[in-house]
């Protein structure tokens, strides 16, 4: 597909499902990509146009100079989501995509329907932790940090296996300028204030053994915004739609059939997701 051209920046993007169904977009993590949602992507209702890009700084999309401010993010966001139409959606963010959503949400609920709030919260560690990480980038490349922020994502057990060694060797190779821009934005945001007013369906999903936003951490956002729901999927990290995508997609799936966005999953399908490896356990 040909880039969204946005003027200062151009995204990489992909679309999968109906394109005539109900958006659904998905913003992925700090040093990820679209292809974070690869599993996931075709276990979702394929009669949503499910839409993802790649942000500022990452994947196949440019990098401009950096720092980048949050609101740049959440202008590309917005921008793209306007070039495919795509009103009233559902956008689902995860770490930094998460506290994208947070900000569309409240700048334009006109495009937002409901969200889907995804090992994130209104604020990521402390400016310093991310000036130090900036600095770290800047002395020594991605190299510098790709272990450690794979063991943020992954738990333990999981460390050393096939998906830890991918999404290390694609840290590898993320733009050490786009991280570094994209983290400065995570350094300056604090959305507690205005993600507090959010009145909209909301899920908010955390991972047991997440070591870069904690389940504590992510039930706090949850439980700023009235009627959110909270899922924790066990066993996972940061990154469940890597290691855990069939239970993240059950409890997507199980939410948009909910608030009248995909049809209600048969009886079998919701046994097996809930119940089987990786299962998630659902707080109200």
């Amino acid at each position: 597909m040909p880039l969204l051209d946005l003027g200062e920046v151009q995204l990489n993007w992909r679309e999968d499902g109906d394109p005539s169904g109900r958006p659904l977009v998905l913003l992925h993590a700090l040093g990820a990509d679209l292809t974070l949602w690869d599993r996931v992507v075709p276990l979702l209702p394929q009669t949503m146009r499910i839409l993802r890009l790649d942000m500022r700084g990452h994947g196949g999309s440019s990098v401009p100079p950096g720092p980048y401010a949050m609101g740049a993010l959440i202008r590309d966001a917005e921008r793209a989501m306007e070039q495919w139409g795509a009103r009233d959606a559902v956008v689902a963010g995860l770490s930094i995509g998460g506290l994208i959503a947070q900000g569309l949400a409240v700048k334009r609920l006109d495009l937002v329907r409901a969200l889907v709030l995804s090992n994130t919260a209104t604020k990521i560690a402390t400016p310093a932790v991310w000036a130090e990480r900036i600095a770290t980038i800047e002395a020594g490349g991605m190299d510098a940090i790709a272990q450690p922020v794979i063991e943020r994502w992954f738990p333990r057990a999981a460390r050393s296996g096939p998906d830890a060694t991918a999404w290390r060797d694609r840290l590898m190779h993320c733009n050490p300028a786009g991280y570094a821009g994209a983290a400065a934005a995570i350094g300056g945001t604090d959305f507690l204030t205005p993600s507090s007013g959010l009145r909209l369906p909301a899920l908010v999903i955390a991972g047991s053994e997440d070591g870069s936003t904690p389940p504590d951490l992510v039930r706090e956002l949850a439980e700023l915004i009235p009627g959110a729901r909270f899922a924790l999927l066990r066993r996972t990290g940061h990154v469940p739609p890597v290691d855990a995508p069939e239970a993240w997609a059950a409890a997507v799936t199980d939410f948009l059939a909910g608030i009248g966005e995909a049809p209600v999953p048969h009886a079998h399908d919701h046994d097996h997701a809930h119940h089987g490896p990786g299962c998630c356990g659902h707080d109200h």
